[in-house]
């Protein structure tokens, strides 16, 4: 039996990854849904897609200066429609306050701190290096990007419900950090690589917190539930019987 080439793995793995990293992109669709009905974005935080977005806008100009990163720039030019798609959305259902602070994050992170990068990296650095300095500053937003949701984990903790916390986004997340893994490795591209192997560490914490919490806030409705019918089943002292006679 002849085993795949590194090659033929990696284009495996990375294809996979694009199917499987779309999904993640979609995985949020439930909370924007969770929007639309309740016609506000109260509760939901608009930072992880200014952060995704940025990823992406990284990763895109990443595999334009990379050379053979087709399966890079495909999924990315994808994620940057989706994730300006979700801040329009949120935008629109956002308060005024929740607006403002969101289009400010977006013109301060996806429009000046790109620009940015994009006039030093050009302007300033040579062919080699720029691809080097771009990988890790890739490597570094997508450690942002799975290291986003942990606002989140604290908040399930503390109120013990993951409502704010769609298990389909945790378990995609990990399995599109495997997928990438195996590419970066077989491309030998550790900026890819190396980053996903916290992913993946982050997405299985989120998961494990789902299955630990996802029945708390059931619970303790519930309990208030029958305190109340115990409550109304008790008798009434001599003294609040006599407030109705």
């Amino acid at each position: 039996m002849k085993f795949l080439s590194n090659e033929q793995l990696a284009f495996v793995f990375g294809l996979l990854g694009n199917i499987v990293s779309f999904m993640v992109f979609l995985a949020p669709i439930p909370t924007f849904y969770t929007i639309y009905k309740n016609k506000s974005s109260k509760g939901f935080q608009s930072i992880p897609y200014v952060v995704a977005l940025l990823s992406a806008m990284l990763l895109l100009y990443y595999g334009v200066l990379k050379t053979n990163a087709f399966l890079i720039i495909s999924i990315n030019g994808i994620g940057c429609v989706i994730e300006i798609i979700y801040l329009v959305f949120y935008i629109v259902y956002a308060s005024k306050k929740d607006k403002i602070t969101t289009i400010s994050l977006m013109l301060l992170v996806n429009v000046a701190a790109f620009g940015l990068v994009m006039a030093v990296t050009v302007f300033l650095l040579g062919e080699a290096k720029r691809v080097s300095i771009v990988g890790w500053m890739c490597a570094v937003f997508n450690i942002a990007v799975f290291a986003a949701p942990l606002s989140i984990m604290r908040q399930v903790i503390r109120t013990n419900s993951v409502e704010y916390m769609p298990f389909s986004l945790s378990f995609f997340l990990t399995l599109c950090a495997t997928m990438w893994f195996f590419y970066g490795l077989f491309t030998k591209d550790y900026y890819i690589a190396l980053p996903n192997v916290l992913g993946f560490l982050l997405g299985v914490a989120q998961m494990i917190l789902y299955l630990t919490y996802k029945n708390s806030g059931k619970n303790d409705a519930e309990n208030k539930g029958s305190q109340e019918m115990k409550k109304f089943h008790e008798p009434q002292p001599p003294e609040a019987d006599a407030q109705y006679c």
